[in-house]
């Protein structure tokens, strides 16, 4: 099996070189984690690299890429931070609404990139997007400052 690995992975890198692509093979290992919180699955996906470096994604209940870590020890907190906000997170009346704009912002992001490769899109229309964009900005900011704080242990990266 890992002959034939080898082999695909040597013909996907010679493809891509031809390409025009740096192409660099790093043998990793690829962690698969899953919680189960009441009636969905929070799940992450995270490779080590033979350097030691960990780049995470959470996978469920809708796919992010966190980032990329040092030590597997910051992997693990990042998890455990994440895990206990989706714990508190389930006890909301908004759950399903919450992970619903989540899944939907996904797939707006994959529809808005469906657009700008495969049409020319006017700058009129641009424009409409990018000032739609802006009040729902508007909206998240004015909801954070009219909403209760419910977790503490850290504070929020993007607000």
């Amino acid at each position: 099996m890992r002959k034939l690995m080898n082999a695909e992975v040597m013909e996907h890198t010679m493809r891509l070189r031809q390409m025009g692509a740096d192409v660099q093979v790093v043998n990793s290992k690829m962690c698969f984690v899953v919680f189960q919180l009441e009636e969905f699955d929070v799940a992450y996906c995270y490779n080590v690299n033979k350097k030691g470096r960990y780049f995470l994604e959470r996978i469920k209940p809708y796919p992010l890429a966190l980032r990329e870590f040092e030590k597997e020890q910051d992997v693990i907190d990042i998890i455990e931070i994440d895990l206990e906000q989706f714990t508190n997170a389930v006890k909301s009346h908004n759950i399903e609404a919450f992970i619903e704009i989540n899944q939907r912002l996904n797939q707006t992001l994959l529809k808005f990139e469906d657009l700008f490769l495969y049409y020319n899109v006017p700058k009129e229309e641009t424009d409409i997007i990018l000032n739609r964009l802006h009040e729902i900005d508007e909206e998240i900011l004015k909801t954070k400052s009219t909403a209760n704080r419910v977790y503490f242990k850290k504070n929020p990266e993007n607000l």
